[in-house]
């Protein structure tokens, strides 16, 4: 054993994991018949959810619905915006104007390849229906941030396109959210929507993981673990620490899947697995047979 503290298992395993989760995406990335759902180009889209600490060298991949407010308070603290996470309003944390955190898209072409070659990259994932449920539920249920046009601009836009049952007058349901990711032209619709479509596209879309080699990638479900090594890995966990995580809230949740796909056809599950086979395979989330077959 090393001098010094010695290693727990623990911390020893630990490294592997990352290591694995990086194999697998170099894996898939190579899978000539996944092409179309593992790669995309590295456009504004990408580099506008890439966040900027230039005094760390670290990029970060904003990926909506996978607690990705906690991680931008952070970088705000190392920025030097705030002294610490408590003394961040709320409201900052998302105001690009205030919170001082740049995008890599407001950099030259030249400064940006060199940030992409050089800086500590990293996103967090997590199963990626779970997450389209959580971007259901913030944003057409619950809405906490008080951003209308979610239900009256794109709520009336998918119903009007999608609903089967052309009676139902209730608000957008699950069901419609369902068909409308799953449609393979859901593109002019996206379009139409704007930059808000970042609450439910696919990981692969959102950072560009075969065509940017990331550092880490974070897994929600085990962020316990993941955010302090990722911490340590950016040799900032001196600096700052991830806020304390409430118990229990990272679990996957079976339950809940299923009860929000109750009633939804199987034909309507499976296009919906079809455009986000591409976020299950590369990072290792086990497709979901129990609401597919």
């Amino acid at each position: 054993m090393p001098t010094g503290k010695m290693l727990s298992d623990r911390q020893l395993v630990q490294p592997l994991v990352y290591m694995e989760r990086l194999e697998l995406i170099r894996n898939v990335c190579r899978d000539e018949a996944l092409k179309n759902l593992s790669h995309t180009a590295v456009s504004k889209f990408v580099l506008d959810r890439i966040f900027v600490c230039d005094k760390h060298k670290i990029l970060f991949c904003q990926t909506p619905k996978v607690g990705n407010t906690q991680w931008k308070k952070v970088l705000i603290v190392l920025n030097g915006a705030f002294p610490s996470i408590e003394e961040i309003p709320e409201n900052v944390v998302h105001d690009h104007e205030k919170n001082g955190l740049p995008r890599l898209s407001s950099f030259s072409n030249a400064e940006i390849q060199k940030r992409l070659k050089t800086y500590f990259k990293f996103f967090i994932v997590r199963d990626p229906f779970e997450r389209l449920i959580s971007a259901f539920k913030d944003k057409f249920v619950h809405n906490p941030r008080f951003e209308p046009w979610y239900r009256h601009e794109i709520a009336p836009g998918i119903i009007r396109k999608y609903r089967r049952n052309r009676t139902e007058t209730r608000g957008i349901q699950f069901e419609d959210f369902v068909r409308y990711l799953g449609d393979p032209n859901h593109r002019w619709l996206d379009l139409q929507f704007g930059d808000h479509i970042i609450h439910w596209v696919t990981y692969v879309e959102l950072c560009a993981p075969c065509e940017i080699t990331y550092s880490v990638i974070g897994h929600h479900e085990t962020l316990e673990d993941d955010a302090p090594y990722i911490l340590r890995e950016a040799g900032i966990d001196h600096l700052v620490s991830y806020p304390t995580i409430p118990p229990g809230i990272t679990v996957y949740n079976r339950t809940k899947v299923e009860r929000y796909f109750l009633g939804i056809s199987k034909r309507d599950i499976r296009r919906l697995y079809a455009r986000f086979q591409g976020d299950f395979k590369l990072f290792g989330y086990q497709k979901p047979d129990f609401l597919l077959n």
